[in-house]
């Protein structure tokens, strides 16, 4: 059976893997949050940069879910799982599509208990760390700047991420 993946970061605007269909999704339940640390992409192991996550809360993320074909999903997820490694792990999710239509997915979560999680931190605190941050992936702000950017093509609002935009480039 094929299999929808939900994206809320990076994989929003670079899915390195193959899929037959993407379209925009929500997951209830969650919200999105830079709170996990990034030792091997957007950072170091000695000065972590922050990625998103996603928090349990009443409120809502928006993304994109990407359908996965049965045949390469193995191969699919062995990838992610590696891509994802720093902390993530993945999770059953119901996904909500525009349509109104419901479909059963996965998507990949950080938790409090992980070891590269930072949690939540002052939006001055959280900036400056985001805007000093460098990793073999590129820098931090870069990832920060093509999340907001990418939601804003997708007609998608996360107060948390803009905010954390204005802040990094001081305009907060």
């Amino acid at each position: 059976m094929n299999i929808w993946l939900f994206g809320y970061g990076s994989l929003m605007w670079r899915p390195d893997f193959d899929y037959l269909d993407r379209k925009a999704a929500r997951l209830h339940g969650w919200q999105r949050r830079f709170w996990q640390g990034s030792h091997d992409h957007r950072g170091l192991p000695h000065a972590p940069g922050r990625v998103v996550t996603l928090i349990e809360t009443t409120g809502y993320c928006d993304g994109v879910a990407f359908l996965v074909e049965a045949a390469v999903a193995a191969e699919t997820f062995e990838h992610l799982d590696h891509r994802e490694k720093n902390g993530y792990q993945r999770i059953d999710a119901e996904l909500g599509f525009r349509n109104g239509e419901v479909v059963s997915g996965i998507v990949y979560v950080a938790s409090p208990e992980n070891h590269a999680f930072l949690g939540p931190a002052s939006l001055r605190e959280m900036a400056h760390q985001i805007h000093r941050s460098r990793g073999p992936s590129g820098t931090n702000r870069e990832y920060l700047t093509r999340l907001a950017d990418t939601l804003r093509d997708l007609e998608m609002a996360d107060h948390h991420v803009f905010e954390l935009e204005a802040a990094v480039n001081g305009r907060q």
